[in-house]
Formats: structure tokens, C-alpha cells, sequence
């Protein structure tokens, strides 16, 4: 296949894999040709979503479990991602948790997970994967999801749109100092995804039409929306892209 969007083969680290976006994220590079190591913290979610890979696929599949609030479970990960093919092309840091506080309510539990999660992991994991990338001398794509809520100040989500802002310039330090090894690190930042969760959330119009209201194009993304991003920033089509916020947001961060 001569198509810049072709990446059959690659290899490829997502976290979060097992529920969401990242559902959506897997099948996406996973009907492209990629190979997966997927994790999450539970095995059995995890070994349920391989078998359903490789039977519709027919890629690689491996997965590791892992808790990405603990450090020490990261480097772990890191070191058994890239193990499992004998390296990684790529990896995208899908997983994040939000735990809605006012500023004013802020609690130092709520604020320590979630700076763990969005940002300790997927730093960790560019420095690590993207390090052995940059050192095997083939280069790679790192793609790492956001979100509005760290373009925009959302109520509510004090810690969630710090952390958010902060993976954006987390991405932006990958894309300096791994870019001269043909290392390319991005971000995309979407608006509410409709996952089963964002159903939940923003399933009631009451709730939804004041967000809406603030989307230019009327409506909420779908996961195959981020997960049509991560393929096309992953694939030689974005070679030169490097270091970008990309928003996913229907005209929201425009306003």
C-alpha cells in the first residue's frame, strides 16, 4: 500500500483500551493493520477486547494490566510494551480520569489522582517509550488525548482542565526534544465524546444545551471522530506535524 495513511504492521501501546474512546481507538489502528499491547487495569476486560480484536483484525494482540495512578506500575508497563513486539511505533495516552470540584471544594486526594493519571502516566510513558523510540532510530508517533476542558476553563473541573492544559505542554516538551530523532508528538483535545459514559453525563438536554450551545457545528463528538485523529496523526500522513493541540471540538475552542 502506497497511501500515507498506510501504518499496516506498526506497533502500538494504547492505554485505557478497554472501555470509551479507547474501544474506538483500538479498532480504529487495529482495522488499519497495527499490532496492539493493550492495557487497563483490568485483565479481564483487557483479555476480552483482545479476543475480539483478533478475531475481527487478525493483528497481534498482547495486553498488560496496569494501575497508571502508580508510578511504579508505569515503568513497568513501559518496559513490557516494549518488550512484547521487540519495540513500539507508536503509543497513544488514551486514559484520564475526571473528578468534578469547584476550586473551592478542591480536595488533595481528588487532585493528586487525577495529576497521576492525565499527567505523571503519559509523561512517564512519552519519556520511556518515546526515549526507546528516538534510540532504536526508526522514529515514532506519540499521540496523547486532552481535551477542551484544558483549552477552555470548564466549572467544575479544576483539576481535570489543569491537568489537561498541562499534557498539552507535556506533548510540546516530546516534540522538542525527541522530534530530531523523527519522534512526533501531538495532542488532541476533544469536546464531550458520546461514549457510553458521555451518554450518561450529557445524555439529559437540560444538561447538554447549554454546552452545545457553545459548538458551532450543534453537536457532541463521537468516538470514531478522536479515533479518525489518533489514525491520521500516527500515519505517514502527519509526518510534519509535530509539537500541535489538536482540537476535536466542533468549532468549541473557536468562540
Amino acid at each position: 500500500m502506497n497511501s500515507p495513511l498506510n501504518v499496516n504492521g506498526k506497533r502500538a501501546l494504547v492505554t485505557g483500551a478497554s472501555q470509551g474512546l479507547g474501544v474506538a481507538i483500538v479498532h480504529a489502528l487495529a482495522d488499519a493493520g497495527v499490532d496492539l499491547v493493550l492495557t487497563a487495569r483490568s485483565e479481564r476486560s483487557l483479555k476480552a477486547l483482545a479476543d475480539e480484536i483478533t478475531e475481527r483484525h487478525r493483528v497481534r494482540v498482547a495486553t498488560v494490566a496496569a494501575d497508571l495512578s502508580d508510578a511504579d506500575e508505569v515503568e513497568r508497563l513501559a518496559r513490557q510494551g516494549l518488550a512484547v513486539f521487540g519495540g513500539l511505533d507508536i503509543l497513544v495516552n488514551n486514559a484520564g480520569i475526571s473528578i468534578p470540584e469547584a476550586v473551592t471544594e478542591l480536595s488533595v486526594t481528588a487532585w493528586d489522582a487525577t495529576m497521576a493519571v492525565n499527567l505523571r502516566a503519559p509523561a512517564l510513558l512519552g519519556s520511556r517509550v518515546g526515549g526507546a523510540m528516538a534510540a532504536a532510530g526508526r522514529g515514532g508517533k506519540i499521540v496523547s488525548i486532552s481535551s477542551a476542558a484544558g483549552i477552555t476553563a470548564l466549572a467544575e473541573h479544576y483539576a481535570y482542565s489543569v491537568s489537561k492544559a498541562a499534557l498539552v505542554m507535556a506533548t510540546k516538551m516530546l516534540a522538542l526534544e525527541l522530534g530530531p530523532a523523527n519522534v512526533q508528538s501531538n495532542v488532541i483535545s476533544p469536546t464531550v465524546v458520546m461514549t457510553e459514559m458521555g451518554q450518561r453525563v450529557w445524555g439529559e438536554p437540560d444538561k447538554a444545551g447549554p454546552m452545545l450551545a457553545r459548538i458551532p457545528l450543534g453537536h457532541f463528538a463521537q468516538p470514531a471522530d478522536v479515533a479518525n485523529a489518533v489514525l491520521y496523526l500516527v500515519s505517514p500522513a502527519a509526518d510534519m506535524i509535530n509539537g500541535v493541540d489538536l482540537p476535536v471540538d466542533g468549532g468549541y475552542s473557536a468562540v
